[in-house]
């Protein structure tokens, strides 16, 4: 079959899932089916009940539901009150991956032993960079780590499918130290073979944090300034949790329930976090920004900016698809908590590194893209600026290739991820299984012959 031929199937093939596969929305309402499930308002189904974390964005008043600058909470400590502590003072990825897995803040000894303990599993097993990573190198380094933890089950000395949690928490704590170097090593395989630039890997240094490493490995000299490595850690402290119903946390409880191994399950959040109705927002948000430079060059004039925010939610510029990214989420209506926390950071990088014009640019949008929403789109709730609107900028500071932004992600993440594993199968001992409505019509069957 040829190149065109298999096209012309392919295409076919398309009409005819169309013409079976295309359900009316209005039997949603009819059947009381929750869309993505979440309700009118935009409030997720419940479908588990977790003690890790909790997300905030509106509070019952006189029997009102009252939207409210959003809250994030781990374990019960509030998000924002974290961050302010580790400040540009110490870093805080550690504590908190503590925090998270064990439910408690640690003390200087435990922290200690916790480091200790990462430390001595921030290796690869022997050969596996050239014969795993280096082999079918892609650009798209979340497929890269996907296949790279799904390979590492096979380097597993113990029991790969003992779902005991001593046995789960060494696998957990083993796929969060590696992950910085799955995601480092998958781009310079990326950047070598692909882009014919030079190759170079570096080993990380066990005594160092992991957003220290995370920049050590990726950069050729690698040097990096404290400041640089302390915006990194607050970005993957911010990233690192975000209640069980975002979608790739979703994932981690559905295939952990069906009693999968610790490989499999890491690797099904990876693929749901990719898409970029999730983790890969903040690409899209650079794309847009870098549009937006192009066509309103005087940053200062808000008016310009204005309108050509506009014409990006009329569907008449940039994707066309009438999104201002970054901005909306599908939880907070006032605030990200992430954004807000975020933000100081971001401020005293871009003053650092001289991009204080870019800094105000955002700014900028983040102040009139919600009026200009609100002005053309009918929202049940407020618009803010959510963590991806800022995050993409710093990666951008940083000198991060846009091919690891949601790789960075997943490096934050995964410390959520292993929680919810661990959580789900101490509590629960059944496979999640929803229903779905069937609104299909019984019909005889017919012999090939007959059709």
């Amino acid at each position: 079959m040829t190149e065109q031929e298999m096209l012309e199937y392919m295409n076919q093939g398309e009409a005819l899932c169309r013409s079976v596969d295309v359900v009316d929305p209005k039997l949603y309402d009819e059947y009381g089916v929750k869309r993505g499930l979440r309700d009118l308002n935009g409030h997720g189904v419940l479908t588990g009940v977790t003690n890790i974390s909790k997300v905030v964005s509106s509070k019952m008043i006189d029997g009102q539901e009252v939207f409210c600058d959003g809250e994030l909470w781990y374990r019960g400590y509030n998000v924002i009150d974290m961050v302010k502590d580790f400040g540009f003072k110490r870093f805080g990825f550690e504590e908190v991956a503590y925090l998270l897995l064990f439910g408690e803040l640690p003390t200087t000894k435990q922290l200690a032993g916790f480091r200790e303990t990462l430390g001595s599993l921030n290796h690869l097993p022997t050969n596996f960079t050239r014969d795993v990573i280096m082999k079918a190198p892609s650009h798209d380094i979340m497929n890269s780590m996907t296949k790279s933890v799904l390979t590492l089950a096979s380097y597993d000395d113990y029991e790969v499918s003992d779902l005991s949690i001593p046995n789960v928490l060494r696998q957990c704590m083993a796929l969060i130290s590696e992950f910085p170097m799955l995601a480092v090593y998958g781009y310079c395989a990326y950047n070598h073979y692909e882009k014919d630039e030079s190759m170079y890997i570096h080993r990380p240094n066990p005594k160092l944090s992991t957003a220290e490493n995370f920049l050590r490995m990726l950069r050729p000299n690698k040097e990096y300034t404290e400041l640089e490595a302390q915006v990194l850690d607050a970005a993957l402290v911010l990233h690192m949790e975000h209640g069980g119903g975002n979608n790739s946390t979703f994932t981690t409880r559905v295939v952990s329930s069906a009693g999968s191994d610790t490989y499999s399950v890491i690797a099904a959040a990876l693929s749901s976090l990719k898409g970029p109705k999730h983790g890969g927002a903040n690409i899209k948000v650079m794309q847009m920004m870098d549009d937006i430079r192009a066509h309103v060059p005087d940053y200062k004039d808000t008016d310009a900016l204005k309108d050509y925010l506009t014409k990006i939610v009329e569907r008449k510029a940039f994707d066309n698809r009438g999104l201002i990214y970054g901005m909306g989420h599908a939880i907070y209506a006032v605030s990200d908590p992430r954004a807000r926390a975020f933000k100081e950071f971001v401020e005293k990088l871009a003053v650092d590194k001289h991009m204080e014009k870019e800094f105000e640019l955002y700014s900028n949008i983040e102040r009139i893209a919600p009026e200009v929403i609100a002005e053309k789109r009918r929202i049940y709730k407020g618009v803010s600026a959510n963590v991806d609107f800022y995050s993409g900028f710093v990666y951008s500071m940083l000198g991060i290739p846009m091919e690891l932004y949601t790789p960075i992600f997943a490096v934050a993440r995964i410390v959520g991820w292993s929680a919810h594993r661990i959580e789900e199968l101490i509590n629960v001992d059944k496979i999640i299984r929803p229903a779905y409505m069937s609104i299909m019509k019984e019909r005889n069957y017919l012999p090939i012959e007959d059709r």
